[in-house]
């Protein structure tokens, strides 16, 4: 049997779905076989311009029925799609490009300036090409109208130019990478082959539905009709950027089904937005990364209650979060909003889910804890599994499907993919302990452990318990120099509008439930906490912030309770 190909698939189902539709963003709704058309013109003109098989193909840019339309063309030519952080700058894509060998850019207007200065310090040809910006924003950087750029070719005119491309048989070698951050060096390409990739959106798709994976496009054909017949299409809003596997991956799995995807607008965090959208178009899966896209959406769904004008919500079936608390304050205020599933997912980059913590309707999402799911693991240092209840710290690992490596790096991949016992594993960082029923109580990664006075704390559990008090709207813990402890704790807050809090007040809350050398030490308040598109921390910020509210003349430690409230 032929492997299946997520870009065959696709086509099988374009085929299939045809006027049904695939993309929507704002007035623009792109059908399914205009989906098709468009990728195959556009993989036909990227064939004229030598680009073919294998070669890599970097994406720089926002939400957008592009972004999915320039993925699918690549697919289709057997190229390899290639997602980039948008936030990044010169420095850091003259990085990606050379190190992805991306022989092709595309990216938004409003990117041009720092794309155009990256791609001239390669030592190779770059094909660039400028896509235009939505409605909403054009950005400082965006070229004037008509001048996409010296050497810049314009999307709308490459996909006029060509004929669709005809179709080509493809197996599970072709690859797909998603670059990651990581915590040190430089960004690390994944490298997905498409055998691996459909392993995991088999999971988020046909799992989730509780069907079997298909075996061959007419399969995948023949469900995805059979939910279109059955009003059981999949209608999903990705709200975190596409250039991140979470946001990623769950569209890609909406699109299996035959379904649609509805992306935003507006390229920060807007809480009406997002539920006026679920509203519209009846979504039925929703993914959310944590308390930094929550608090808006409670926000939003409670002031819009109590104006007598309540979002109907009842099309959700499920909402996801990944990579970031997702606290129980928050779960149930939206809980009175919608009787959707509730889904905190341990993934990465690098492989899983390993883990998640689930919330049915009418359940107390305070009781939810983290399980491990069939193919994760909590392991000690010597791989042996870890004893419930024995408080042993261990850390998650994960069978199953995952990346092939690293690109350019068997070191760093021979340490994150381990072969133990003849299995294969993923090692994504996470630091967990076994509870004596079975839980996972999560402490973060080795990375975030603060050791002060010769106690570890993990910061994502002080978070934890932060983000759970009824003033705190977000909140991040990071460790900073201390002269007698090594390191102190110290927390970054800001406070829910309308409410108050001390510093004080917020160190009793920690040690109601944690022990005390786990307190924050100091307690600094700020109007945003910063944190990227995707909504990961900024903990470099939050450092500097720290050490740059604690004067000498107040140092945390000086005093008896060890508070230290920094003026807001």
């Amino acid at each position: 049997m032929t492997e299946l190909n997520l870009a065959s698939l696709w086509e099988g189902l374009s085929d299939a779905m045809g006027t049904s539709p695939a993309i929507v963003q704002g007035d623009v709704t792109r059908t399914w076989a205009q989906f098709d058309d468009r990728a195959a013109r556009l993989a036909a003109a990227l064939r004229s311009m030598g680009v073919g098989a294998g070669d890599a193909i970097a994406l720089d840019l926002y939400n957008s029925p592009e972004f999915l339309e320039i993925t699918f063309a690549a697919l289709k030519l057997g190229a390899v799609p290639v997602p980039i952080n948008y936030r990044y700058r010169e420095d850091e894509l003259a990085y990606l490009i050379e190190n992805s060998r991306a022989v092709a850019v595309f990216f938004h207007a409003a990117l041009a300036s720092r794309v155009l200065a990256a791609a001239a310090r390669t030592a190779r040809a770059v094909r660039l090409i400028a896509v235009p910006d939505g409605p909403d924003s054009p950005g400082p950087d965006a070229p004037g109208p008509g001048a996409p750029g010296a050497g810049t070719s314009r999307y709308a005119d490459l996909i006029a130019s060509a004929e669709p491309a005809v179709r080509i048989a493809r197996g599970g070698d072709a690859e797909f990478i998603v670059y990651t951050g990581g915590t040190t060096g430089h960004p690390k390409g994944a490298v997905w082959r498409h055998r691996d990739l459909i392993g995991v959106l088999a999971t988020l798709s046909w799992g989730r539905a509780g069907l079997d994976t298909p075996r061959d496009v007419e399969s995948a054909v023949a469900v995805a009709a059979g939910l279109a017949r059955s009003g059981q299409r999949t209608t999903a809003l990705a709200v975190p950027p596409l250039m991140h596997s979470t946001a990623l991956f769950e569209s890609a799995a909406a699109l299996l089904l035959g379904g649609t995807v509805v992306l935003c607008r507006s390229r920060t965090v807007d809480g009406d937005e997002i539920l006026a959208l679920v509203e519209r178009y009846r979504i039925t899966r929703l993914s959310i990364v944590g308390n930094a896209f929550a608090a808006p959406l409670l926000e939003a769904a409670d002031r819009a209650a109590e104006a007598g004008r309540p979002y109907d919500l009842s099309s959700l079936k499920r909402v996801t979060s990944s990579g970031l608390i997702w606290s129980a304050r928050h779960k149930s205020g939206l809980a009175r909003h919608w009787r959707a599933e509730m889904h905190d997912v341990l993934a990465s980059t690098e492989g899983g889910p390993y883990a998640d913590a689930v919330t049915l309707p009418g359940e107390d999402p305070a009781a939810a804890r983290f399980r491990l799911l069939p193919h994760g693991r909590a392991v000690d240092e010597n791989w042996h599994d870890l004893v419930p209840g024995s408080g042993t710290v261990g850390r998650i690992v994960g069978s199953g499907a995952m990346p092939s490596g690293y690109l350019h790096d068997p070191g760093r991949s021979a340490l994150t993919w381990p072969t133990v016992d003849g299995v294969r594993y993923s090692v994504p960082g996470d630091l967990v302990t076994l509870e004596a029923d079975g839980s996972l109580t999560l402490l973060g990664r080795g990375s975030e452990v603060v050791n002060t006075g010769g106690e570890k704390v993990f910061v994502e559990e002080v978070e934890e318990v932060l983000a759970r008090h009824a003033s705190v709207a977000d909140v991040l813990v990071v460790g900073v120099p201390d002269d007698r402890l090594g390191s102190r704790i110290a927390a970054i807050v800001q406070v829910r509008a309308g409410t108050a809090a001390t510093a004080e007040e917020l160190r009793r809350f920690v040690g109601q439930g944690l022990a005390d050398h786990k307190r924050p030490r100091q307690v600094v308040f700020t109007d945003q906490v910063q944190r990227s598109a995707s909504g990961k921390a900024n903990r470099a910020w939050a450092k500097r912030l720290a050490e740059d509210s604690a004067s000498p003349d107040a140092r945390p430690d000086a005093r008896p309770d060890g508070a230290h409230d920094a003026a807001r």
